[in-house]
């Protein structure tokens, strides 16, 4: 029988997010016809994809719900679009129970599949977009699909990877050439008959971005309240609002904010590729609300020229942001050219959201990750277990409902865990007034000469000069100090290694001067904007990719977040 201590603590928690979901406009009257209508939709289907978006067909059917390239879908029209979906995946051979990849952009054929296969019972292995032919085989030949959903301009990167799967291609331009089977398709040749309420649940699997390997298949909860709770404990998004998805959809970050949506209802707004200038003009054509980013976005829409930035931005409420650190000072630049909307979050993929700062916190404590939201705990713990003083440093560990059950596939691989709490990977400390600080990987530290140093301390230092527009540092093998820190910057103006070295004596102490500073044109990253730095090891001092020798000891773990140099510019790709 649970202690009145316990059923103490369950009744504040209920308390709490009965408060949250009320303020969020979640929790509001309806009619007696349309309540039951959710109620029973959400009953049969459950609260993944299947029964919100069922929900929302009952309770807004006629409200526009998704905004692409294509035009606008009611939310009614995307619930019926799905079940034909469903029907049609399963007239190819997709059952409940089977797993099926998605290779796909921000799009409604996104939300259309993962729509559809939830009805159906089957789970979704979200891929990575920025993958290699070899990464795609190897992520497929572990986690099993029966089928692989994709945009027709994969076709090559599937072809390569020789996956043998039954193909359906979701976004395609021009003319299709007859001979592949077309999500439009599918969808255009079933009947809008509901398909039977499946027995299992849906099972998406998020992967880790592997910067240091293959990356690992994560699994969430199809829909966990919990997670939404969290976000709307310190975020102001509200029922009925506008938000504009610009990270990627097949990671934990806009995964969870196209959740969050359909929760709150707000309408989607999705563009299959990120430009600056163009993600500003969607944003004041569609008066979003809101704006789902990662720090990479924000830095190239500060690049533009002031008069593309310029203007009322009083209606965007929210910039959500996520996936890596923000760097230096972005964060307080970034309100002081688009106001007090930010709000910067800190997790990872297996541990979801920990901490969130709002601008307050950013203004007060510029890098600060923010406070842990609802039902959410993090503490530091030193390298033995045991909690560290009030504002020392040690490894963050986190603790809320949301946390992973352990990597798919064959691996034995798990994350560290104390008292119920689960490592993040990362180093960091708490001020007083409770704010965290992030420090850096836990296995990114080098010892240069005997003395300790986190590369992103010297990163944010960089940063902050005015000719610096990226960067990033790592240890290389020494044979005097074991090992050394050395820098890759890009730059944005006229400036020499000598004077840079400068600054960062100027700020730091001397050892954490790095010995070489290295000019590049851009460095390398993920589909998250992640800097690859196991990619930049294969540099030498003079900057030649391929001659390098020095050992990266301050890679990234990869496991927090999910684009290639292209991507990352949004030339070609959607950075996210």
């Amino acid at each position: 029988m649970p202690s009145f201590d316990k059923l103490g603590k369950q009744a504040l928690r209920q308390t709490r997010m009965l408060k949250v979901m009320a303020t969020s406009g979640v929790i509001r009257p309806y009619g007696p016809r349309k309540l039951l209508g959710i109620a029973t939709t959400l009953q049969k289907r459950g609260i993944g994809f299947a029964g919100g978006m069922g929900a929302l067909a009952v309770r807004s059917g006629d409200e526009i719900g998704l905004v692409d390239e294509l035009g606008e879908l009611t939310w009614r029209e995307v619930d019926e679009r799905a079940t034909r979906l469903a029907r049609g995946l399963h007239g190819v051979g997709v059952s409940e129970g089977d797993s099926v990849a998605v290779l796909c952009r921000n799009h409604r054929y996104f939300v259309d599949v993962s729509t559809a296969l939830s009805k159906l019972g089957a789970d979704i292995l979200y891929l990575n977009t920025a993958f290699s032919a070899p990464q795609l085989g190897e992520v497929c030949a572990r986690e099993k699909p029966v089928a692989i959903v994709f945009d027709d301009e994969f076709t090559e990167l599937v072809d390569k990877s020789e996956v043998d799967l039954t193909r359906v291609v979701a976004w395609h331009d021009g003319e299709p050439d007859g001979s592949s089977t077309l999500v439009e398709d599918l969808i255009e040749g079933a009947g809008t008959d509901e398909v039977a309420v499946p027995g299992h649940t849906t099972r998406p699997v998020i992967l880790t971005s592997g910067t240091t390997g293959t990356p690992k298949g994560a699994p969430r909860d199809e829909a966990g309240i919990d997670g939404a709770v969290a976000l709307l404990s310190r975020m102001p998004l509200r029922t009925g609002g506008r938000t504009y998805i610009a990270a990627p959809l097949f990671h934990t970050w806009g995964w969870a904010h196209l959740n969050l949506a359909m929760l709150l209802g707000s309408t989607l707004v999705l563009r299959r590729k990120f430009d600056p200038a163009e993600a500003l003009q969607t944003l004041r054509e569609q008066e979003c609300d809101a704006m789902v980013v990662i720090p990479v976005m924000m830095q190239r829409i500060l690049k533009l020229p002031e008069s593309e930035r310029s203007g009322d931005w009083s209606f965007l409420k929210v910039v959500a942001a996520s996936g890596s650190a923000l760097p230096g000072d972005l964060a307080t630049e970034w309100m002081d050219a688009f106001g007090e909307n930010l709000y910067n979050t800190y997790g990872s993929t297996e541990v979801a959201w920990a901490t969130i700062a709002q601008p307050q916190d950013m203004r007060d404590a510029p890098g600060t990750a923010g406070k842990p939201p609802y039902n959410t705990v993090v503490k530091i713990y030193d390298e033995d277990g045991n909690p560290v003083e009030q504002g020392d440093s040690g490894r963050i560990f986190v603790g809320n409902t949301m946390l992973f059950g352990g990597y798919t596939g064959d691996t034995d691989e798990k994350k560290d865990m104390v008292d119920g709490l689960m490592s993040s990977g990362d180093v960091g400390r708490f001020d007083d007034q409770g704010r965290l600080f992030v420090e850096g990987r836990d296995d990114e530290m080098i010892v240069s000469g005997g003395e300790n140093v986190f590369p992103q301390e010297v990163e944010d230092c960089l940063s902050r000069h005015e000719a610096v527009s990226d960067v990033a540092a790592i240890g290389v093998d020494d044979d005097d100090y074991g090992t050394r820190l050395r820098a890759f910057v890009v730059t944005s103006g006229d400036v020499d290694e000598e004077t840079l070295k400068g600054h960062v004596k100027e700020n730091l102490a001397r050892y954490k001067v790095p010995r070489e500073i290295v000019f590049l044109d851009e460095l390398p990253r993920n589909a998250t904007g992640k800097i690859l730095k196991k990619d930049l090891k294969d540099y030498d001092a003079e900057g030649n990719p391929g001659a390098g020798s020095g050992q990266d000891s301050g890679q990234d773990s990869g496991e927090d977040s999910g684009q290639d140099s292209d991507e990352a510019r949004g030339d070609d790709e959607q950075a996210s």
